[in-house]
């Protein structure tokens, strides 16, 4: 990889990090359920490719250390996220 790519993979990860937070700090508290089950979703695909990943031949020890970080926390996203949620939804249950 060149200096030039670095150099714009680096700008567009930094705008990206700037952009979510500016988005999710002006979200209101009712959506941030609907806002987290579609990020389980996104982390459902993340863990899906990273276990594609993971599974194929011939890959450097760079790419399957990073598919392997990749697994581990898109699992952290996904069942908290679902507990999370699950929790939520349980608040509005009629009690007995």
């Amino acid at each position: 990889m060149d200096e030039t790519t670095l150099i714009y993979l680096s700008f567009i990860l930094l705008l990206a990090i700037a952009l979510g937070f500016e988005i999710i700090s002006k979200v209101p508290s009712t959506l941030h359920t609907p806002l987290m089950s579609g990020a389980n979703a996104i982390s459902g695909i993340t863990l899906l490719g990273a276990l594609i990943l993971t599974g194929s031949e011939g890959n450097s020890t760079l790419v399957s250390v990073v598919a392997i970080s990749a697994i581990i926390f898109a699992t952290i996203n996904v069942v908290g996220g679902y507990l999370v949620t699950d929790r939520m939804l349980k608040m509005f249950k009629k009690k007995k």
